[in-house]
């Protein structure tokens, strides 16, 4: 797909921190403070990790468990990880791709060459 098109309904980082930042506004009130959200964050990643857990890991879902769903737990910790980008000014487009390139630089040859990964 080149960089031009697009599939309905997807969204690129720019669009979903515009997003977010556009339902605060209208909804939310106002962010959580920086500190409230990355405690809301690690929440998020418990639960995420609860799922994991029950669905790749060893543990059973408790019956109160029945409705565990991965998706939106992953889309919960990216929403929090977007409220915190948004109010601490990061372009999630921008870092994400220097973080690419950055880790193609240093990884490029050594996941390759590791045995372990064969």
């Amino acid at each position: 797909m080149r960089k031009a098109e697009k599939k309905t309904g997807e969204l690129t980082l720019k669009e979903a921190q515009k997003k977010v930042d556009d339902w605060i506004k209208k909804y939310g009130v106002r962010y959580f403070s920086e500190l409230t959200n990355m405690v809301v964050l690690t929440e998020e990643v418990g639960e995420l990790a609860r799922v994991m857990a029950r669905k790749y890991g060893d543990q059973s879902a408790k019956p109160s468990e029945k409705d565990l769903n991965l998706d939106d737990e992953i889309a919960d910790v990216m929403w929090v990880l977007i409220c915190i980008a948004n109010q601490s000014g990061v372009d999630l487009e921008t870092v994400f791709n220097e973080n690419i390139r950055k880790k193609t630089e240093r990884d490029k040859d050594r996941h390759l060459k590791n045995e372990k990964l064969r």
